[in-house]
C-alpha cells in the first residue's frame, strides 16, 4: 500500500534532469528483470514473474487527439504448462486402482474444446522449435512429427488456478499435418474438467502506463488514465509517481490501476565525488573514488 517505503519524493539530484524523461527512457531500455519488476512488484501485483514468457514496451504512444500514452508494457502470460515426466509417474500410482483411474480420467476429461490450429504451413526447423518451446523433450518431438494419419499424441498439461498456481490437470491431445513441400501444420484439442485453458501455453496482455507529476490530482491523473485505457483498448493500467496518499492509492486501485514507486525506475547520473554536496557518503571528496554513476549524486554548487 502507499505506506511502502518506496513510496517518497525523489531526491533532487533525480530532479537536476526531467523525471518523467528519465523514466521513459528507463523504460525504453529497460532489460527483462526491470520490467517483469513492474508487473510483480507494483500494488496490486498484476502478473508473477514465473509466468511472463516473454516481455517488451513501447514508449510515447499516440493516442489521438495529439496525445500520447507514456508507455505499454506487452507481455505473454503463461496461463499452462507441459506437465513434468515425474508428474506423470506421480499420477499413475495415485490411481493404480484400473476403476479409479478410469473414474478420474472421466471426471477430468469431461469436457472437449473445439480443435485448435497451432502452427499452419510451418518449416521443419520452426516445427521443431516451436514444440520445444512448449516444453516437448526430443523424444516426444520425435513421436510427434511422424504420427501415423489421424493419430493423436496426448499429454498432461497443468492450467492456472484462481490463486496463480499451476495446478488444474487437463489432458492434451496433437495431431501433424504433413505436406509434400516438407511443411507441417499442428493442431490440438483440450479435454479438461471444468474451464476451458483458452491458449496454448501464454496468452498476450498489454498494460498501459502513465507516470503522475507530483503536481497533478487524483482526479485530472484518472480522467488522462481513463481516456488513455480507452483510446488504446487496454484494461490494465500501471501508475508510477514519487508519492501518493494512502486514500489516492486505494481510489486508484479500486479503480483497476496498480501503483509503482518511481524511484525504482530512476536511471543512475554521472558523477564525480570530488564535486559532490552530500558529505554524509562515504566517497564524498574521494579523487580515488570508482563510482562513475550515481543515484544520489548532487553537485556542490547545487547543495542546500
Amino acid at each position: 500500500m502507499p505506506m511502502n517505503p518506496l513510496f517518497y519524493p525523489i531526491s533532487d539530484s533525480a530532479r537536476t534532469q526531467n523525471l518523467h524523461d528519465q523514466i521513459q527512457i528507463a523504460l525504453a531500455i529497460a532489460d527483462r528483470h526491470v520490467l517483469q519488476s513492474l508487473l510483480e512488484n507494483c500494488i496490486p501485483t498484476l502478473a508473477k514473474g514465473q509466468h511472463v514468457h516473454a516481455i517488451s514496451t513501447q514508449v510515447g504512444v499516440p493516442t489521438g487527439n495529439q496525445q500520447t500514452a507514456d508507455g505499454i508494457v506487452q507481455f505473454e502470460s503463461k496461463r499452462c504448462r507441459l506437465a513434468a515426466p515425474e508428474e506423470r509417474t506421480e499420477r499413475t500410482v495415485a490411481n493404480s486402482s484400473r476403476t479409479l483411474e478410469s473414474r478420474e480420467l472421466a471426471r477430468l476429461t469431461q469436457h472437449e474444446s473445439d480443435l485448435q490450429t497451432l502452427g499452419n504451413s510451418l518449416p521443419l526447423s520452426l516445427t521443431v522449435s516451436l514444440l520445444a518451446e512448449s516444453g516437448f523433450h526430443s523424444e516426444q518431438i520425435e513421436e510427434i512429427l511422424h504420427l501415423p494419419y489421424d493419430a493423436w499424441h496426448k499429454s498432461w498439461w497443468y492450467a492456472i488456478d484462481p490463486g496463480g498456481n499451476f495446478t488444474l490437470p487437463f489432458l492434451r491431445q496433437m495431431r501433424t499435418l504433413r505436406y509434400p513441400d516438407g511443411t507441417f501444420t499442428l493442431q490440438y484439442k483440450d479435454f479438461f474438467e471444468q474451464d476451458n485453458p483458452n491458449c496454448f501455453i501464454s496468452r498476450t496482455e498489454k498494460v498501459l502506463v502513465l507516470i503522475k507529476p507530483d503536481s497533478q490530482g487524483f482526479g485530472e491523473t484518472l480522467r488522462q488514465i481513463n481516456y488513455q485505457r480507452d483510446a488504446l483498448g487496454i484494461d490494465k493500467a500501471i501508475l508510477i509517481c514519487s508519492t501518493i496518499s494512502d486514500l489516492e492509492a486505494q481510489g486508484f486501485i479500486n479503480q483497476g490501476i496498480s501503483v509503482y514507486p518511481a524511484v525504482e525506475l530512476i536511471l543512475p547520473t554521472q558523477s564525480n565525488c570530488t564535486q559532490c554536496g552530500r558529505t554524509e557518503c562515504a566517497m564524498n571528496g574521494a579523487s580515488d573514488s570508482p563510482v562513475a554513476l550515481c543515484y544520489g549524486f548532487l553537485p556542490e554548487s547545487e547543495f542546500v
